[in-house]
């Protein structure tokens, strides 16, 4: 069993020493042995995948537990906090979070309630940037703005290919095995071809 604490900041300005001091002393009073500190200065912005979070939750294996002041520190976004209790708890990882007294291991109602909310607060967000979009899309087709990839010469990734491609159409290399070497798909080779040629 290992024991991690994860502490992100936003600022250099941000002082970490009490939430170690914090951490710690939870840690002796769990029983869970030495503490490893993972620090890194980062927007709580950044998808956790791309934090050393991501890197973390990745080596963390069964019994292992994981610290963290508050779960904001995780993310600030409830999707991605709920996504992380969710890989802790699939894991058999022990998270903790000091400053809403929350655990994914705790079977208490407070725990199953707060996880509950999580996945409702999380499903509505979803819902909701979903709506935005749908909004957004449909004010700019009001507007007159052309919505979609758009259409025409010089619009395609294999336009820097043209040439090469071009040649293997005339040795008469099949289409599938073009497709794949250029990593496009037969539909897409052929609509290149239309507008190419």
């Amino acid at each position: 069993m290992a024991t991690y604490s994860y502490l992100r900041v936003s600022t250099t300005d941000q002082d970490t020493d009490k939430n170690k001091l914090e951490i710690l002393k939870f840690a002796n009073i769990k029983k869970l042995g030495n503490v490893e500190f993972i620090e890194e200065q980062i927007s709580g912005k950044a998808n956790y995948k791309n934090r050393q979070l991501g890197a973390l939750l990745e080596k963390m294996k069964k019994e292992d537990v994981l610290i963290v002041p508050e779960l904001s520190r995780i993310a600030r976004s409830i999707t991605q906090i709920f996504e992380v209790i969710e890989i802790t708890k699939q894991k058999g990882v022990a998270l903790y979070s000091l400053k809403e007294n929350f655990s994914n291991k705790d079977d208490s109602i407070t725990s199953t309630v707060a996880t509950t909310i999580f996945a409702l607060v999380a499903q509505i967000e979803r819902d909701l940037i979903s709506l935005r979009t749908k909004e957004a899309l449909v004010a700019k087709k009001a507007m007159g703005i052309k919505l979609g990839r758009p259409k025409g010469k010089g619009k395609s990734k294999l336009d820097e290919h043209k040439e090469d491609i071009l040649k293997l159409i005339e040795l008469k290399v099949p289409k599938t095995i073009i497709a794949k070497q250029y990593n496009t798909s037969v539909v897409n080779l052929y609509r290149f071809l239309n507008y190419s040629c």
